[in-house]
């Protein structure tokens, strides 16, 4: 039984896809709602017309006086809640809230809840297709790109579901109450939104609240909450586990993953490469465990699991050279995850060729500076802030390239047998692409051209 009132008159902020789920979603219901967007049209707002010809779209600059009048406002990701409009509106007593929120009245089936700086999206959907390869009913969502209310659609209802959660659609969420949740990780980002990193660490954590189980990286404090009051806690880590934890140690003359003293299974046996992509399988595990997915099954879903598109995703092997796209890789963190977990993976004598650049998003990149020296043979930029990299790589030449393709050629060149050219860029893409995974495909049209 849904517990949303039907006596109240909903604002939904942002025309997005989100938005555009809520607004299908409150209309089914037969709830009153208009819709706002700061955008003079919003790329859905002739769609939305459409399907909603009675629904009332404002578009432009915000109606305070309007927005006072909602009992309740529907906020999408990408609106701030810190716009004086609807600080305005708080001030009030108008209740801001997102999807999420809304999601969660409606369902009563355990939620696993996944947040973190990277790798939200490859453990999302290894978890979900844990869950299916299990045969259990799930619905997987949020983040990763089916907005969650639409995982409700023409009364679909699942026993189980794995959503991917952004600190953009944590600020607004206060129901969730996941049966288990995790921050995989936290690293500097969205610096261009949040005031500072305490106030990004701040979103991410809101996952934990009310939550039975909490996983979390031991090889990363910041994902530790600080009050784990009422919930159960398990972690993962890089080093041998506690005994109801999830870790590493030697078995049978091989490196195996280990729950507590039980192991689990070989580590060379992994579908997806590099050791940050062994954390993220342990991740996995301990979030399936929690809701009692059974072991074989979640071992073999993970031997077959090739990971995501973008993701350290090998396209190809030319001249024994390997070619990874992990245009995904948007901030610092997610470039040195990847750099150490494949540089630790090279053979004796291989090196790394790493192509950085793109829209730095007010990052700084010295952290890279030891990893590259480390297992780089050679660094090429690209980019709005390319020189902005270079000035904080210490001690790494850098080569400046004016396209991804001149870079994947002159890595090609450089690069030996048994050497990675990687593409993880720790920039956003917007300056030279219309999105991450047009660069990823740019990088993938390069290297299929090549000799």
């Amino acid at each position: 039984m849904s517990l949303i009132a039907t006596d109240s008159f909903k604002i939904i902020i942002g025309l997005g896809q989100t938005g555009m789920s809520c607004a299908r979603f409150l209309a089914a219901k037969g709830l009153r709602f208009a819709v706002v967007d700061t955008r003079e049209e919003p790329p859905l707002a002739a769609e939305f017309r459409s399907v909603f010809p009675t629904i009332e779209l404002r578009c432009g600059a915000l109606d305070t006086e309007f927005l006072q009048q909602a009992s309740e406002l529907i906020l999408s990701p990408g609106v701030a809640c810190a716009l004086p409009e609807i600080q305005s509106a708080i001030a009030h007593g108008v209740s801001v809230i997102g999807d999420i929120d809304l999601f969660c009245r409606e369902v009563t089936a355990p939620i696993i809840a996944i947040t973190g700086s990277n790798a939200k999206s490859t453990v999302t959907t290894l978890v979900g297709k844990m869950a299916a390869d299990a045969g259990v009913s799930v619905g997987v969502g949020g983040n990763i790109g089916i907005p969650v209310l639409d995982l409700l659609s023409e009364g679909a209802r699942h026993d189980l579901y794995v959503l991917e959660l952004s600190s953009f659609q944590l600020e607004t969420t206060h129901e969730l109450k996941a049966a288990a949740a995790t921050v995989l990780n936290i690293s500097p980002d969205h610096l261009d939104r949040y005031t500072d990193m305490q106030a990004y660490y701040l979103a991410k954590h809101r996952i934990y609240r009310g939550c039975s189980v909490c996983v979390v990286n031991r090889d990363d404090a910041l994902t530790v909450p600080l009050m784990a009051i009422g919930m159960s806690k398990v972690s993962f880590g890089l080093s041998a586990p506690d005994l109801k934890d999830f870790g590493l140690a030697e078995y049978e003359g091989a490196e195996w993953i280990f729950k507590g003293l039980t192991p689990i299974l070989p580590v060379d046996s992994i579908g997806i490469k590099g050791q940050h992509n062994v954390a993220n399988v342990m991740a996995a595990l301990a979030l399936g465990h929690a809701v009692n997915l059974p072991f074989d099954a979640m071992v073999k879903s993970i031997q077959s699991f090739q990971g995501l598109p973008h993701r350290c995703q090998t396209v190809a092997i030319k001249q024994g050279v390997v070619y990874v796209n992990d245009s995904k890789g948007t901030n610092v963190g997610a470039t040195l995850a990847a750099i150490e977990g494949l540089g630790q993976q090279l053979p004796e004598g291989s090196a790394l060729h790493v192509i950085l650049g793109g829209v730095g998003k007010d990052q700084s990149f010295s952290e890279l500076s030891e990893p590259l020296q480390r297992y780089a043979r050679s660094v090429h930029l690209i980019g709005r802030d390319a020189q902005l990299i270079a000035n904080d790589l210490q001690g790494v030449r850098v080569e400046h390239q004016t396209t991804l393709q001149a870079s994947v050629v002159d890595a090609s060149q450089k690069a030996q047998p048994g050497d990675i050219v990687l593409l993880s860029p720790a920039c956003a893409s917007f300056d030279m692409f219309s999105g991450y995974d047009h660069r990823g495909n740019v990088f993938i049209e390069a290297v299929e051209s090549l000799p």
